[in-house]
């Protein structure tokens, strides 16, 4: 067991290949008795929220929203990984930073998501898994199953033409539902404190 601020000596490798920057913190947590700088970033795959530790003296010349490859920085000893964090870990500027993060994200991956809505399948006889996301009700509901049915959806665009919604709003929206606070489904994020030794949700229905 590590006492209070310490960090694991034997080094470890988050399940994300990618992060983008929240928040830069160049004097570390004095609460926590870390003096090194701190970074808080949000993962692109699994939207994993992680801490990050400067192994240099000088607060690494990274700023909100900056796209960070853990592979190389941490083989390159730049920096080391700290601990998963959840939404009442971030800073103010993290928390603010968050939304516009995962839009990035969001728009970046568009073959991901365009896959969930064509492929979300029924939760039970009276509920669906797009119901999940706030703004779609029965209407729209009916709306994005009959027309994906008559054909798929092809990108972002296409879904807001022929159901008049806005797919990446929707999917921002509940990623950072899933972020502050927890749920019985989770949908794209892994649930708080760390990974889930179970694969995602959105794993296990073939979306990824």
């Amino acid at each position: 067991m590590h006492s209070r601020g310490d960090y694991p000596k034997r080094p470890f490798k988050p399940l994300e290949e990618e992060v983008i920057v929240l928040d830069v913190l160049p004097y570390g947590d004095p609460i926590r008795g870390i003096r090194s700088p701190l970074i808080q970033t949000i993962g692109v795959s699994r939207f994993l929220l992680i801490e990050l530790r400067s192994l240099i003296h000088q607060a690494p010349s990274l700023k909100p929203l900056d796209l960070v490859s853990l592979s190389s920085s941490l083989d390159g000893k730049i920096l080391a990984f700290g601990r998963y964090l959840t939404y009442e870990d971030l800073t103010a500027t993290a928390k603010s930073t968050l939304p516009d993060a995962i839009a990035l994200i969001v728009k970046s991956q568009e073959k991901r998501f365009v896959n969930f809505f064509n492929n979300a399948q029924p939760l039970s006889k009276k509920a669906h898994t797009l119901e999940l996301l706030k703004g779609i009700g029965k209407k729209t509901l009916w709306t994005i199953l009959d027309e994906r049915r008559k054909k798929p959806f092809e990108s972002y665009d296409d879904i807001k033409k022929r159901v008049d919604i806005d797919p990446v709003k929707l999917i921002v929206e509940r990623i950072l539902d899933e972020l502050r606070s927890p749920q019985t489904i989770y949908l794209f994020v892994n649930p708080p404190y760390g990974p889930s030794p179970k694969r995602s949700f959105e794993e296990r229905r073939g979306w990824g």
